[in-house]
């Protein structure tokens, strides 16, 4: 007798897991998009809307025997979901799998490749028209996304401006004086250590001239600006608690297993990855894809009736790796002697050239362009 397994959230653990159980079992898949949306590359699609449509994969492509439900889920329970729209979707086995929020362009409004393509087509005419842009947030994605608006308009102004005082704090000191070596060549200004002294009156994402005054006292005057800060786990259908209790940073207890903590004990037919869980480590798409891996050999094996046994150990040393553009950037990689720097061009190999469109094509299937 077939058994399904239901996967809430199109992400990249999720997708991945939809994916690889479609074979084995009956397998749902809940999430408002219509599309895997490979996040990695939105900055670029943002500054290259011809190239856009690549970060797209159509969920009816993807899935060649799993059902999606363009739906979301307002609460679960050991049994199954419960969707906005009132229907229930019972469950053998459930994955947890939403993720994080973002601000935009980092993260995509819309839930159609449709309207995304749109929203990124006028974003990018603001863009292009702004000569001056201020990015609020000199993490790894305001620096990449600095970096893309530099290999496109490399004349334009661009300043980061965050309250903390170093860059990425935690990876190698090396790699730090390399990605300033390159952000100044790339002519990029940064300022540590200062943030606004007032929240801006013009919208982000669009063009309008303004000045800001930071809290040192400085002022800046751009002509657009983006918000690069702000990450936010996608748990409130988890509040009613009839599944498990969020922690304090409203994330989902799991096990090494990747099981889920319910009220009464670990719940051995759920599980939980990528952004949502409580694993001690950044909250990266590579770490969620690895996730996925343990939970499909764990409910591969309970789908034969046998003990799931795969366990997951967080890297002992964090890993990063971020572009300035197709060219440039700086990255740190595991290796059997201890983390270590990697140039530009090995960044550039591994993820700026196509920003993994390459990868998820072979995973997934062809992009929203076909290709």
């Amino acid at each position: 007798m077939s058994r399904t397994v239901v996967v809430v959230g199109g992400g990249y653990g999720g997708t991945a897991v939809a994916k690889a159980l479609e074979s084995q079992a009956d397998v749902v898949l809940i999430d408002p998009r219509d599309a895997f949306v490979n996040v990695a590359g939105a900055l670029r699609a943002l500054t290259r809307p011809d190239w856009a449509g690549n970060i797209f994969f159509p969920f009816d492509t993807v899935l060649s025997r799993g059902r999606l439900i363009r739906d979301r889920a307002v609460s679960v329970d050991p049994g199954g979901v419960t969707l906005a729209s009132g229907q229930r979707v019972a469950a053998d086995y459930l994955v947890l799998a939403t993720g994080s929020s973002y601000a935009y362009p980092a993260r995509l409004d819309a839930n159609s490749v449709e309207e995304a393509l749109d929203d990124l087509r006028q974003s990018n005419k603001e863009l292009a028209g702004a000569q001056r842009v201020l990015i609020l947030g000199a993490g790894p994605v305001g620096l990449e996304l600095a970096g893309e608006i530099k290999d496109v308009w490399p004349d334009k102004q661009v300043t980061i401006v965050d309250p903390a005082e170093r860059l990425l704090p935690g990876f190698r000191p090396e790699m730090r004086d390399d990605l300033h070596r390159q952000l100044d060549e790339l002519g990029i200004e940064v300022r540590l250590g200062t943030g606004l002294a007032a929240p801006l009156t013009t919208g982000a994402n669009r063009a309008a001239t303004f000045t800001a005054t930071t809290t040192d006292g400085d002022q800046i005057t751009a002509d657009i600006w983006f918000r690069a800060h702000g990450l936010r786990i996608n748990s409130d259908y988890l509040d009613d608690s009839r599944l498990t209790t969020l922690t304090a940073q409203r994330q989902v207890s799991v096990t090494e297993t990747l099981n889920v903590h319910g009220p009464d004990g670990i719940l051995g037919h759920v599980y939980a990855i990528g952004d949502l869980t409580d694993v001690a480590e950044d909250k990266m798409a590579a770490y969620a894809l690895r996730h996925a891996e343990v939970v499909v050999r764990n409910i591969s094996a309970q789908l034969r009736d046998e003990q799931g046994t795969a366990t997951y150990q967080p890297m002992p040393d964090p890993m990063i790796l971020v572009p300035l553009g197709s060219r440039h950037g700086v990255g740190q990689m595991p290796t059997p002697d201890g983390p270590a720097v990697v140039p530009a061009a090995t960044v550039a190999e591994y993820k700026g050239v196509d920003l993994f469109t390459g990868r998820f094509t072979e995973q997934f299937g062809p992009t929203a362009t076909g290709r």
